[in-house]
């Protein structure tokens, strides 16, 4: 059985540094896509990072430089490190897997079949 835990997120000032890990059981990360999702109260899942099979990564325009995705491959682990950290990034965070995603939509939550629980990160001003 496939499953993501993503660890705890937290809370930081405007400005600040947060690494978000999600850990994979059930198969090997190295095979698989992975991505990074979000959800502000009130709006849609926005994907904000991904990263494919052979270590190609892609960014939405609003991390952008400040966030980076990457796997560690011997501890079977996805990770995100998010620095200049803004209050408009306060959101629940997901990361998400999927055995194919074509690399046209990357970002796309229809492409990822299986989730984590979510982790909250609150950005304050």
């Amino acid at each position: 059985r496939v499953q993501l835990v993503e660890s705890a997120g937290g809370s930081v000032q405007a400005g600040g540094s947060l690494r978000l890990s999600c850990a994979v059981s059930g198969y090997t990360i190295s095979a698989y896509y992975m991505g990074w999702f979000r959800q502000a109260p009130g709006k849609g899942r926005e994907g904000i990072a991904a990263i494919h099979n052979d270590g190609t990564t892609r960014y939405a325009d609003s991390v952008k430089d400040r966030f980076t995705i990457s796997k560690d491959n011997a501890k079977n682990t996805l990770n995100l490190q998010m620095n200049s950290l803004k209050p408009e990034d306060t959101a629940l965070y997901y990361c998400a897997a999927a055995s194919y995603v074509p690399w046209y939509a990357p970002l796309s939550e229809y492409k990822y079949r299986t989730w984590g629980q979510g982790t909250q990160v609150t950005v304050s001003s």
